[in-house]
């Protein structure tokens, strides 16, 4: 009778306190070896140089550093840091060397298609593809695009040409981190990807009034 009784009340207690318990938050474990310092040993140790692939590929610069922490990189606490590495991003972006914006549209067109480039099967000479539908819906025909990005139909008949919108949209694609720190986007100039010339061919499918990006037919976004 005694034993029964100590257990109702031990139950009583756990019953009253389950509500604080519930709300209890533990930190998640990982298991052994799963810090910051075991894991890039285990990235040394499973990579190796192979063709153009090196593995100095693995070596974050700032940028990215700071956006692998995604509780850093959303802090409201850490706004000015972003700030500064968006205009630090911002400072590398080299412009056109001719003052030119446009290349030809359907150059662009190939190279948004393209996803090829930069794996160890490739030459260093090979030009690389941008990958663009990848995350962005571009032509109104296309029917298999990412959604990760906006999407870009009528991009340059809805902003038009002027300088200011030109100029960002080269920054965008040159060093997108210029004007979000942690963008999803790749760097595409800043990083080697594409050439100068490139990315002219990018600009004219996003500001070309014939580009298929600029058909009269396609949805307003």
């Amino acid at each position: 009778m005694k034993h029964a009784m100590k257990h109702a009340a031990f139950l009583a207690v756990l019953l009253l306190a389950g509500p604080a318990l519930s709300e209890t938050k533990v930190a998640p474990s990982w298991g052994p070896g799963a810090d910051d310092a075991a894991f890039s040993r285990m990235l040394a140790s499973s990579f190796k140089d192979k063709g153009i692939a090196k593995i100095d590929r693995l070596t974050q610069d700032e940028t990215q550093a700071f956006c692998s922490d995604p509780e850093a990189a959303a802090s409201p606490a850490a706004a000015a840091q972003r700030q500064r590495i968006e205009a630090a991003n911002l400072a590398t972006v080299k412009w056109p060397s001719d003052g030119k914006w446009l290349g030809d549209w359907k150059e662009g067109e190939k190279i948004a298609q393209s996803g090829r480039g930069n794996t160890w099967t490739d030459k260093a000479d090979t030009p690389n593809g941008g990958n663009c539908y990848n995350c962005h819906q571009i032509s109104p025909t296309e029917i298999s695009y990412g959604t990760i990005g906006p999407s870009l139909l009528q991009y340059g008949a809805l902003r038009g040409r002027d300088e200011e919108t030109m100029k960002a949209a080269w920054a965008k694609i040159y060093n997108a981190k210029s004007a979000n720190a942690c963008s999803n986007m790749p760097r595409a100039g800043h990083m080697g990807i594409l050439a100068e010339a490139q990315i002219k061919h990018l600009m004219a499918l996003l500001f070309d009034p014939n580009s298929p990006v600029n058909a009269k037919s396609g949805p307003a976004q």
